[in-house]
């Protein structure tokens, strides 16, 4: 059985430029390679920098509305929203709220730095 509270997960650098909390990865809980899940969050007024992922990812809005933009498309996504995007999108999403913008990054294989391309 694997617990964790988010409280003691420590920031990690993000390719990005967003905060970032690994929740589970499968290199450091022993966990299947298929996904893994991270907690994401963006300054009021941040942005991510845009991006490329090698591996899908799916993104769930738990605080606050970012404007998302994937391959020159955009859209609104506010909190219980789900967002998917394909491996190989540019993709960046902007904090348009006056708090902080927080979500769940699912990845799908597993995340890797080295699929994880800024453009």
């Amino acid at each position: 059985m694997l617990i964790k509270d988010i409280a003691d997960i420590p920031f990690i650098p993000s390719k990005d430029a967003c905060r970032i909390k690994e929740i589970i990865h499968p290199k450091r809980d022993g966990t299947d390679s298929g996904v893994s899940l991270a907690w994401a969050e963006v300054e009021p007024g941040g942005a991510t920098v845009p991006h490329r992922l090698e591996f899908l990812e799916i993104y769930y809005i738990l605080e606050g509305r970012g404007l998302v933009h994937i391959d020159g498309e955009k859209a609104e996504a506010g909190v219980g929203r789900t967002v998917y995007i394909p491996a190989g999108c540019v993709q960046h999403i902007e904090n348009i709220t006056g708090g902080p913008l927080r979500f769940l990054c699912l990845c799908h294989p597993a995340y890797e730095p080295e699929g994880d391309n800024v453009v």
